[in-house]
């Protein structure tokens, strides 16, 4: 079944604006399906494909020239010298909506597009699946299903063990990519390394500890988060810092985009084990900041997410910022909202007094509560608090 995704109507908007698209996202996110339902009639080409690309790299010209109203153009880093001859065709023809790239390694896709076609394209980001899409189209799995399935599309429309899919996800993808791009020695000690990263996850990431417990240096490890992050494996959360006199924690948080994928990593195969996992609170955590993520990338928003700790163990797990105002969100995986759960958020608001929209929760029930200082909320309806911001 290809269903609507959130992001078609911004992707349209923009093929009527800007001669060229480029859209990254993590492998199978969904990238081609969407440019292939949303534009029908143009040719599509994988670059993955050796024979095409060896054409594409060694007669850029003569490539394009067999696509002279344009082309989607699907992986568009496997031959990023193409860049540069697209931006001569789209000067030329001034057409609008002429090629649509797509690549999932967004630090080469973006050099060359900032090199060659900067102002001439959109920038999208695809994710897998919010919630926000199953709506409607599937039924929504219960809370601990949605940790251990995540929402890489395959998964839904094929009905994969989820299991299965995340461990072929990582030998077809993930370590052949690392490999394409690092010189990876050994492969084992990289398979810890993501592990470590999904035992890490919804926490402050400390490299040297990271470093220390796989006994390599502080610099391999700094090189494989950043190609990770590169790569839409895992997101960085940088701590918010801005009009705050007393000492706040430096370090950045660790999600991977898709929980799923984390939860495999973790060696969790099934809903029970979920429920009984140490780190639930954490998948759980690590699920709701990756939608209000989706929730932005999916109307055309760049990540407007931090998250408060002073030095004395006050937090606030997710901040949004909207110009000079902010909206803090407590993400609490328990089913039954109790009094503690606002604690960090009353702390917060003690040194930052103006909240114009209050302070939201959200948690591992149901139901929707309207508090008088607090907007609470069921982790499946994410994009209808931050609806309700944005009002």
């Amino acid at each position: 079944m290809v269903i609507k995704r959130a992001i078609e109507p911004l992707l349209r908007n923009m093929a009527r604006q800007y001669p060229a698209i480029t859209i990254t996202g993590p492998r199978q996110s969904g990238k081609t399906t969407l440019c292939r339902k949303v534009f029908p009639k143009k040719p599509y080409v994988s670059l993955e494909a050796l024979d095409i690309r060896q054409f594409a790299q060694e007669d850029p010209k003569g490539f394009l020239a067999k696509y002279p109203d344009g082309a989607i153009l699907d992986e568009i880093q496997r031959a990023p010298s193409l860049v540069s001859y697209i931006q001569t065709i789209v000067d030329e023809k001034k057409k609008m909506g002429q090629f649509i790239l797509t690549g999932s390694q967004q630090f080469e896709v973006m050099t060359s597009i900032t090199q060659s076609l900067a102002g001439r394209t959109a920038l999208l980001k695809l994710l897998p699946f919010s919630i926000e899409e199953l709506e409607g189209n599937y039924e929504i799995p219960s809370v601990d299903r949605m940790l251990l399935q995540g929402f890489y599309p395959r998964i839904y429309d094929m009905g994969l063990n989820p299991t299965q899919a995340h461990g072929d996800y990582v030998e077809t993808y993930l370590e052949r990519d690392m490999r394409l791009i690092i010189n990876i020695r050994d492969l084992g000690q990289f398979q810890k390394f993501l592990k470590l990263c999904a035992g890490r996850a919804g926490q402050l990431l400390n490299m040297q500890s990271l470093a220390n417990d796989l006994g390599i240096s502080h610099t391999t490890v700094r090189s494989w988060i950043t190609i990770l992050e590169a790569s839409y494996i895992i997101f960085i959360l940088h701590p918010y810092f801005r009009n705050v006199s007393r000492r706040l924690i430096k370090a950045p948080k660790l999600y991977f985009y898709d929980v799923g994928l984390a939860s495999y990593l973790l060696g969790i195969e099934n809903p029970g084990q979920i429920s009984r996992d140490p780190l639930r609170g954490n998948l759980f955590e690590n699920m709701v900041m990756i939608e209000a993520l989706k929730y932005r990338f999916n109307r055309g928003l760049r990540s407007n997410l931090s998250f408060y700790r002073d030095s004395i163990g006050n937090e606030v797990d997710m901040i949004c910022e909207y110009g000079q105002d902010v909206f803090p969100v407590e993400i609490k995986a328990g089913a039954t909202v109790t009094n503690d759960y606002f604690r960090g958020l009353k702390s917060f608001a003690k040194f930052h007094p103006y909240l114009p929209w209050g302070s939201g929760l959200v948690y591992g029930g149901d139901q929707v509560q309207q508090r008088s200082d607090f907007k609470v909320y069921p982790s499946n309806m994410v994009h209808n608090m931050l609806d309700s911001i944005r009002a």
